[in-house]
């Protein structure tokens, strides 16, 4: 965490957050928990493994939640069929 290159790296993902109000700051409701987050941190690399730069990422630790009490809806991603095609194609032609 003292590390220049890592505190730049927080400090571009912070203003990124800020900037596109990922988040809005509301009181917090008697009896709950507020959930905790963490740094995730990953260097980029250019195709010849030379250091491009320096990742992080705040990431909410969203496993503490409890259903029906902290969130109502669930969010479940969705894939293309051609997605699996072409992923079927080459796990098919690569075994």
């Amino acid at each position: 965490m003292t590390d220049p290159k890592w505190l730049e790296a927080m400090k571009q993902e912070y203003e990124a957050l800020m900037k596109n109000k990922t988040w809005t700051l509301v009181p917090l409701p008697l009896n709950r928990k507020a959930i905790r987050c963490k740094w995730v941190f990953w260097i980029k690399e250019n195709a010849y493994e030379t250091i491009n730069r320096c990742k992080s990422r705040l990431v909410a630790k969203g496993f503490h939640q409890l259903p029906r009490c902290d969130f109502l809806e669930i969010f479940s991603p969705l894939i293309k069929h051609i997605t699996i095609r072409v992923n079927l194609t080459l796990a098919l032609t690569n075994r």
